[in-house]
């Protein structure tokens, strides 16, 4: 019963949150405030709902990882390319960001995720390894062919962004476009932090979208 009232708790208070953040008169300073509050409530309820994890966006580079014993660590990737998937689910955006050292969100695109919650796991993953032909091993093609090209695996259990329909649920992994999943599996290195939200992060990746998405010029990233 208690997990079924954290749920319902939860809910409301991450839609309370996401007004907050879309309202622009609101400070930053007055946000930052309210940071340890936040946190501290999601990690009870997240310890009540015995849910596995949960990663909180604070800004661009700034994150809140809390684990599955409800314990969380404060984390800034600033200075690191890394990839966020805020999974498609009704309180997250349903789209990857691709995130430049220079604290740039340089490639944006709709996703597809997991069928049911837990199918595509939230927290702090990293790029194990890269597949540019792959063949699921669990949910093969009847006809042999390969169903996740260029794969990005993310966890030991198989998760992995890569090219699929982003209007039909995966199992779990991430379906990215096939134009946006090559250049994301090229920029992509092994050891690249992969982070998974059911959290809302365009907030934070708008403006820069804004500006590269509207510029003739092409965006040129730092070092590449």
């Amino acid at each position: 019963m208690a997990g079924q009232y954290a749920i319902l708790y939860k809910y409301l208070f991450k839609k309370v949150i996401n007004k907050v953040n879309d309202v622009s008169k609101i400070s930053l300073i007055r946000i930052n405030s309210l940071r340890p509050i936040y946190v501290s409530i999601l990690c009870f309820l997240t310890f009540l709902e015995a849910e596995p994890r949960e990663l909180i966006p604070h800004s661009k580079t700034e994150f809140t990882y809390i684990n599955k014993k409800g314990n969380s660590v404060e984390f800034d990737l600033t200075g690191k390319d890394f990839i966020l998937v805020s999974v498609r689910e009704e309180e997250s955006d349903g789209r990857f960001y691709a995130v430049d050292r220079d604290g740039t969100v340089w490639l944006s695109g709709g996703i597809s995720s997991g069928e049911e919650k837990g199918f595509t796991p939230s927290g702090k993953w990293k790029v194990l390894w890269k597949k540019r032909f792959y063949t699921s091993k669990e949910y093969p093609e009847e006809d042999g062919s390969n169903n996740m090209d260029f794969s990005l695996f993310f966890t030991h259990w198989g998760h992995a962004l890569h090219k699929g329909n982003i209007n039909s649920t995966s199992h779990g992994c991430i379906h990215v476009k096939h134009e946006d999943i090559q250049v994301l599996y090229k920029w992509a290195n092994v050891g690249m932090p992969v982070l998974m939200t059911r959290h809302r992060y365009m907030q934070f990746a708008r403006p820069d979208l804004l500006r590269i998405y509207t510029n003739v010029k092409q965006y040129t990233r730092k070092g590449k």
